[in-house]
């Protein structure tokens, strides 16, 4: 390869060397690239959450990326590869496989000539790293260059989006495609007729792709009456955006397309219609779609196009939880029977806790059932059923059967009816852990939610482990985000809202105290925001709190003494976000009271 022979490479000296550190951390200081000092600070701000350990001193520190990158390579006796974005994208081999998969285990193939794949990696050392590519692209021989973690994200972003680009052009190149003279009524029923037309299916393609590329979790398709065009709307982060518009000439066509793409019948538009996308039947990207058909004023017809990406659980250790709630619910998910229930607003990562929480009892000796709509989240060990309440095989029913497969633990993605939910108490009074979503606004609500859909009250407050609620917030963008002191006034503000218990975060006002603002920069498309956090509440089943189950309580009375035992609220745990600096008190209250 032209491109590999100006890359910097270690010499046959350096590759010689024999190494006496432990680590490559550990070889930095050896080397002096970095100070003890330096590397017990970044490790203490990786461990807040501001990324790894390498990225905190690239970035905090002003370490030089060339030599650190050519010192790590030179630890693991290969060679250093930073990031060139002329470095030809790879197209057969990443077409079968997920970029986000890529980045979680920071590795991507670079080419492969003459039977030899060339991987950049950050530890090619990894063994069980190293097994998953040789599974996943065969090879006769492998060759593993080292590479930074901000590299490798950078190769991964640029390979795909070149990728995108040679097969579609770019966006404003399809729509100006589309820019024709008005056409009369005959030429657009044709268009609607003939939806296969080529620049449709470019750009509906291309739509999926970027809103997947941008991070979105759902694609509005809003056209409007007369000679109005079709908005195109994203949701990144919670929040929905512009995109683009499609002129009106081809509204019926685009929206034919999509119909056509899930399964849908094009001719109903009087009625709603669901469907999915199996993307990859249509362009080489493995994600799936779930299509909802809406009937619109004015003869038209919404479509809302929900990004199922497949993926891994996220590590709970990650999650930001405060150290109670984690133990706590590491406890809980090793109890042998009992039930523990996460809560929140559609959409708030409560299926990924629950897989998160999965993934730290999933063993050999534990057989696990989860009953989930859609399957998003897939684990080796776990066994995991598609309900189809089209054919009455739903939550309720997938439960019985489930009960009868032996199993130990049981996941059932939403406790949707008064049937599931008794299902799911009895199931966890008989000798299974029984884990469930359920949508209410907070821990406390959802005891008085259960006993309003006629729960007994006994079985409940035996049943009951805890109940975990949670929002996603936006988080300020690391690359813009701006320090500042704050006032007295907004200090006692974030105070007063916090309420009782606030003196235990023992954050005094100070003239080093510094929190943080959005500002705005390319990298999160100049909103000051980039990425979500949770925020959680987690009320523990403690002897008290079963008493007054017990005795019909309200709300109140069940939060105050969750508050006793221990639990944080939802703003609080926000609040607690504000001081560590990853979001700011707006957000906070965006998603709670």
């Amino acid at each position: 390869m032209a491109q590999l022979a100006n890359i910097a490479t270690l010499t046959p000296y350096e590759k010689s060397r024999q190494v006496s550190a432990s680590t490559h951390l550990e070889y930095l200081i050896e080397k002096r690239v970095i100070t003890r000092d330096e590397l017990k600070r970044a490790t203490g701000e990786a461990h807040q959450g501001r990324g790894s350990v390498e990225s905190v001193l690239l970035k905090e520190m002003n370490i030089s990326k060339e030599k650190m990158g050519r010192t790590i390579a030179e630890y693991y006796h290969s060679d250093y590869i930073p990031f060139d974005r002329h470095y030809p994208a790879p197209g057969e081999l990443l077409s079968k496989l997920n970029p986000n998969y890529l980045k979680k285990n920071r590795w991507v193939p670079l080419c492969k000539e003459n039977g030899t794949l060339r991987v950049l990696i950050d530890d090619p050392r990894s063994f069980s790293r190293i097994q998953d590519i040789k599974s996943l692209i065969p090879a006769k021989k492998y060759t593993f260059a080292v590479g930074l973690e901000e590299d490798i994200y950078n190769f991964i972003d640029s390979f795909y989006g070149l990728f995108e680009r040679e097969e579609n052009g770019s966006i404003t190149d399809l729509l100006g495609k589309l820019e024709t003279p008005d056409l009369d009524e005959s030429e657009r029923s044709l268009l609607s007729v003939y939806p296969e037309n080529n620049i449709i299916i470019s750009l509906v393609n291309k739509i999926i792709v970027d809103a997947y590329g941008m991070g979105c979790s759902d694609i509005h398709v809003e056209p409007y009456p007369g000679r109005s065009g079709v908005e195109i709307r994203v949701r990144v982060d919670g929040h929905c955006h512009e995109y683009i518009t499609i002129p009106y000439n081809y509204k019926r066509a685009f929206i034919s397309r999509i119909k056509i793409m899930a399964d849908l019948d094009i001719s109903e538009r009087r009625k709603p219609q669901d469907g999915k996308i199996k993307f990859r039947k249509f362009y080489p990207l493995d994600i799936e779609l779930r299509v909802a058909t809406m009937p619109t004023a004015g003869g038209e017809e919404d479509i809302v196009m929900r990004i199922l990406t497949a993926g891994e659980p996220i590590p709970l250790s990650t999650m930001g939880m405060r150290e109670r709630d984690y133990d706590l619910l590491l406890q809980m998910s090793r109890k042998p029977y009992g039930m523990l229930l996460v809560v929140g607003p559609t959409g708030s990562g409560k299926t990924t806790t629950l897989h998160s929480v999965l993934s730290t009892i999933n063993k050999p000796d534990t057989k696990i059932w989860t009953a989930e709509d859609p399957v998003e989240i897939t684990q080796r060990g776990l066994r995991q059923v598609q309900v189809q309440p089209k054919i009455g095989f739903d939550f309720a029913a997938a439960m019985r059967s489930l009960l009868r497969a032996d199993p130990d633990v049981i996941m059932v993605g939403e406790m949707r009816d008064r049937e599931t939910a008794s299902i799911a108490c009895e199931a966890s009074l008989t000798g299974h852990l029984v884990m469930s979503t359920l949508h209410t606004n907070s821990a406390p609500e959802t005891i008085t939610r259960l006993l309003d859909m006629d729960m007994d009250a006994f079985n409940l407050s035996d049943a009951i482990l805890g109940i975990l609620a949670q929002r996603l917030v936006r988080t300020l963008c690391v690359h813009c985000k701006e320090a500042y002191h704050p006032t007295r006034d907004e200090y006692n503000a974030l105070a007063r809202s916090y309420g009782n218990g606030f003196e235990s975060l023992r954050i005094p006002y100070r003239r080093d105290l510094r929190l943080y603002r959005a500002t705005g920069c390319p990298e999160c498309h100049n909103t000051g925001y980039k990425g979500r956090t949770a925020i959680m509440e987690f009320l523990s089943a403690t002897p008290e709190i079963k008493a007054l189950i017990l005795n019909n309580p309200n709300v109140e009375k069940i939060r105050q003494q969750a508050i006793k035992d221990g639990m944080t609220t939802l703003m609080q745990d926000g609040i607690r976000k504000v001081f560590l600096g990853l979001t700011d008190i707006n957000q906070v209250r965006r998603v709670c009271i």
